[in-house]
């Protein structure tokens, strides 16, 4: 049974990149709940896609689950014409994909001076081009429709920088650039264009695993630096990716929020 109110998404239909598992899961799963009028589950293994899809179709909410690489413009296009045959007009994204692209993982890199530049192009594919590919596909049918909500997700590491972490640092900083510029053409058309800035998020583990893991030294020092002494969840991104969704933040366009338990503060 879908939720009404102030959250209220009023049947729109949403893409939600990198929504096979974590937070791009969650994200997709709160805006179903939400009254969105159908959900695209992207992401870059169809399975995972698929079986969120099935969960979304399980609450009496339409849903499509598209498979594509961000970074590769031809396969959004595909991605979006797929959702829009079964769910009708796209008006609201969210931008999740991103750590070091569809089959890498995430992990501290050699200093900077010690990578080379081949190295850094899996982070700019999937965190920025993915971003402004989104983008670029979705936005005529936003402007057509007199109506849309872009969300993206970034980093904290792009706002405060992170060692060992430069190249990603800068493609997600670049990405809320991107983002406020975007929001400055788009709103004369209804068109509202946000960031959200995470830290570190649970990782996806069983109880068992995550259990050992956040007991471990290595994540009790991590957590000294959050002034709430815990690891982020799927469900805090969801929420304010939610909110940037709704009529609630109808006035709210071309901003960065923190979403990181503390880790950084913005003025």
């Amino acid at each position: 049974m879908a939720q009404v109110g102030l959250l209220d998404l009023a049947g729109q239909a949403a893409l939600v990149t990198g929504a096979g598992q974590g937070a791009g899961r969650g994200i997709a799963m709160l805006l179903a709940q939400h009254n969105a009028g159908g959900v695209a589950v992207n992401d870059f293994v169809m399975a995972r896609a698929e079986a969120v899809a099935a969960e979304i179709q399980a609450l009496g909410v339409r849903a499509v689950p598209v498979q594509a690489d961000v970074g590769d413009h031809a396969a959004v296009a595909a991605a979006f014409a797929k959702a829009r045959a079964v769910l009708g007009p796209i008006t609201l994204l969210v931008n999740n994909a991103g750590n070091a692209g569809p089959e890498a993982t995430m992990g501290l890199s050699p200093f900077f001076w010690e990578t080379a530049p081949e190295d850094w192009d899996r982070y700019f594919r999937t965190n920025l081009q993915g971003v402004m590919n989104c983008c670029h596909v979705a936005l005529p049918e936003m402007v057509a429709q007199q109506r849309g909500r872009i969300v993206t997700i970034v980093s904290d590491s792009g706002r405060v920088g992170e060692a060992r972490l430069a190249a990603y640092a800068a493609a997600k900083a670049a990405a809320a650039g991107f983002v406020r510029s975007i929001a400055k053409e788009t709103g004369r058309f209804g068109i509202t264009c946000n960031a959200i800035s995470l830290s570190t998020l649970e990782p996806p583990m069983d109880d068992e695993q995550l259990a050992r893991f956040i007991a471990s030294d290595r994540s009790r020092a991590q957590l000294a630096s959050y002034t709430i002494r815990r690891f982020g969840k799927p469900a805090d991104v969801a929420a304010m990716s939610l909110f940037l969704c709704s009529d609630a933040a109808s006035w709210i366009t071309g901003q960065t929020y923190p979403v990181n338990g503390g880790y950084s503060f913005a003025v």
